[in-house]
Order: C-alpha cells, then structure tokens, then sequence
C-alpha cells in the first residue's frame, strides 16, 4: 500500500543535528496519520507520500522546516520565589506567553534567585538530519479519520 491521505504510516526514526550528533532516536516504531492532520513535519510527511513500506529516506532539514528559528522573546527570566518547590533545570512550566495564551516553558538554568526560562522547542533553530525508515502503512479507521490522529498500538490512547 502506498502512503497517501488517510493512511497510518509507522515508522523509526533517527535525528542528528548538523554535525552528526545524535539527538534521539524512536526507542520502538511510531505512527502517524498521514494527510495534513499536522501529526508530523510537513517536509518529512512530503518526502514520505506516494511511499511504501521498507521506504528509507534522509532529509536534511532547515530550522524553518524543523522547529522553527529561535524567538528570543520566549526566553524568560522569572524570581525563583514565583515557582514551586522542587524547580529542576529540565523541568517544564506551563505559563502564559504575553499575549495571554497558555504556553510550556522548559527550566534552563537556576542562578542564585533567578530561573532562566525558555519556551523554544529545545531543538529550534538547528539544522536536522532526520533518517526515517517505513515499517509499516494501511487505511486509518473511520475514527481515527474523525479524530485526526491514530488510535492503538504506537498511536494515540484514549
């Protein structure tokens, strides 16, 4: 079966940054539901359509295409007595952005009375090189169709 609308796709995955480091890698296969429900990155859900399984492909991909430049205006520096106890580097916030939408914000760096906060995906503004393999694809369900994302094994609990 070929990848098009509508289809599950599993896959593993690989990403790099530009140098070749690892940054992650899909610890068991993932599923998505292809089409345009917004389940992956464009660029990555273009190289994949019309595909099948066994499919194998490497896409280097600019920050505008990944996750985005980096906006500085996400990153804040908050007194460490408006957080909760227990505030760690790598933890993460919920907050409001100045707009008054809610938005998660990642703890950066704890100095003396401040706590750096930065609401930029960790790898934004990076050149990524993701390789990605296709395990699997068939018809999504009627529900997951309805649901704009994909249901059981490697996809969405309910």
């Amino acid at each position: 079966m070929k990848i098009e609308k509508d289809t599950v796709v599993t896959l593993t995955y690989k990403v790099a940054d530009a140098q070749g480091k690892m940054l992650e890698a899909s610890p068991e296969p993932m599923a998505y539901l292809h089409g345009g429900y917004d389940n992956t990155l464009p660029k990555i859900e273009a190289a994949l359509d019309g595909k099948e399984k066994g499919y194998k492909v490497t896409l280097d991909l600019a920050p505008e295409d990944g996750f985005g430049v980096r906006d500085e205006s996400l990153v804040r520096t908050i007194p460490k007595s408006e957080f909760p106890p227990g505030v760690k580097v790598g933890g993460q916030l919920q907050g409001r952005l100045d707009d008054g939408r809610e938005h998660v914000f990642t703890v950066v760096k704890i100095k003396g009375p401040q706590v750096l906060l930065d609401g930029n995906h960790a790898w934004a503004g990076k050149q990524l090189r993701f390789s990605i393999t296709v395990v699997d694809v068939h018809a999504a369900s009627p529900e997951e169709i309805a649901h704009r994302h994909v249901h059981g094994a490697h996809g969405h609990h309910h």
